[in-house]
C-alpha cells in the first residue's frame, strides 16, 4: 500500500480558491459597502493602504469615456495580430508600481492611483507657462486610434490599438518658443499609491525626452486610451507617450509635466545606467544591448520569436531624423 504524505507547502484541493473567484477578484475588491470590511482587511494584509480596495483608478469612471472609441486612422496598420487585451494588460513595465511585469501585480497596484484630479504643467520655453487639467487637454485634441508595434529594450514586443493625438498637436497647443530644442516629460510622484517610489534605488520622478524634430514627427503620439476605451492605469493613464520606433522606456507614462527646453534632457534610465539606456534608443537589431542581443524579439501575444526590424519597422517615416548619425550613437552611447 502506498502512503503519501503531503508536503508542508501543499494545500488540500478543497482549500484552493475557485477559478471564478480568482478571475473576478478586482470586481470583488470594489464591490461596495457589503464587501468594504473584507476588502479593507485584504488591503491591509498585503501592506497596501486601505483605499487600494476601492480601485479609484477604474477607467470606467473616466470623465472622458464618452470620446471612445475614437475613429481609427487607416494610415497606421500592422503586419501582425493585435495583442489580446488580457495579455498586454497584465504584462507591464511600470517600476513605480512594481518590478514584476509578468503577473497581475502591476495592474492591480496601479488601479489604486486616482485618475482625477490630474493636471499637466506646461513650462520652460513657452509663450505662457500654465497648468492644464487633463480633461481640458483631451477634449481640445483630435482623438484617433492607431495600431502600433511596441518594442521593449528587454526584447519582448506587442501590438496594440492606442487612442490619443499626435504630439505635434500638443506642441501647437503649448506654443513653445523658437529657442526650444527638446521636450522633457516627467511622471507623477506619489509614493503613497506607488510603492516603487519608496525605493531610493531610482532617481524619481521618471523623466525622459525627445528632440523637437522627433516630437513633430507624425508617429510621435500622446496616448489617452487603448482597446477603444480610456487606458487603464498600468498602461500609463491618463497621459503617456508612444514612440513606436524607439525602445519602450522612452515612452513616458502618467505624465504630469511637459517642459520645452534648450538642453538635452537626461532620462531616469540614462542616469542609472547610461551605457545601456541612452537618449536616442532607436530600435536596431544590429546593435546589441551590452547584456543581450537585440536581433530578435518575443511577441507576448503569440509567444513567437521574430526578427527585430530596424526602427521597429518605421524606418520610412523616421530614418531621415538621424541622417549622418552612426547607429551606435542612435542607441546606447
Amino acid at each position: 500500500m502506498l502512503i503519501r504524505r503531503r508536503r508542508s507547502w501543499e494545500l488540500p484541493e478543497g482549500a484552493a480558491t475557485p477559478e471564478s473567484v480568482y478571475l473576478s477578484r478586482r470586481h470583488l475588491l470594489g464591490a461596495g459597502v457589503g464587501l468594504a470590511a473584507g476588502a479593507t482587511g485584504l488591503a491591509a494584509g498585503l501592506g497596501w493602504p486601505a483605499e487600494a480596495a476601492t480601485a479609484p483608478g477604474d477607467p470606467a469612471n473616466d470623465p472622458t469615456k464618452d470620446l471612445y472609441p475614437a475613429k481609427r486612422n487607416p494610415a497606421f496598420t500592422l503586419d501582425r495580430p493585435v495583442t489580446p487585451e488580457d495579455i498586454s494588460g497584465n504584462y507591464n513595465n511600470f517600476y513605480e508600481f512594481g518590478s514584476d511585469r509578468r503577473n497581475y501585480q502591476v495592474a492591480d497596484i496601479a488601479a489604486r492611483m486616482p485618475r482625477r484630479p490630474w493636471t499637466v504643467k506646461i513650462d520652460g520655453l513657452v509663450e505662457k507657462e500654465r497648468e492644464v487639467g487633463i480633461d481640458d487637454i483631451i477634449r481640445a485634441m483630435p482623438l484617433e486610434e492607431r495600431l502600433y508595434r511596441h518594442r521593449c529594450v528587454e526584447a519582448w514586443s506587442m501590438a496594440v490599438p492606442w487612442t490619443g493625438f499626435p504630439v505635434r498637436e500638443f506642441i501647437a497647443f503649448a506654443k513653445p518658443l523658437s529657442s526650444a530644442k527638446f521636450i522633457r516629460m516627467e511622471t507623477f510622484v506619489n509614493p503613497e499609491v506607488a510603492p516603487g517610489q519608496n525605493r531610493f534605488v531610482y532617481p524619481w520622478p521618471y523623466v525622459d525626452g525627445v528632440t523637437m524634430a522627433e516630437g513633430m514627427n507624425d508617429l510621435a503620439f500622446f496616448v489617452t486610451g487603448i482597446y477603444g476605451k480610456p487606458a487603464p492605469n498600468q498602461f500609463g493613464a491618463p497621459l503617456r507617450l508612444a514612440l513606436p520606433w524607439k525602445y519602450g522606456f522612452k515612452s513616458v507614462k502618467s505624465i504630469v509635466r511637459i517642459s520645452f527646453v534648450d538642453k538635452r534632457p537626461v532620462g531616469l534610465w540614462e542616469q542609472v545606467q547610461g551605457r545601456e539606456y541612452g537618449f536616442w534608443a532607436n530600435v536596431n537589431p544590429a546593435v546589441p544591448h551590452p547584456r543581450w542581443s537585440q536581433a530578435s524579439e518575443r511577441d507576448i501575444g503569440t509567444g513567437e520569436r521574430r526578427p527585430t526590424l530596424i526602427y521597429n519597422g518605421y524606418g520610412e517615416q523616421v530614418a531621415g531624423l538621424y541622417a549622418g548619425m552612426a547607429a551606435s550613437e542612435q542607441l546606447f552611447m
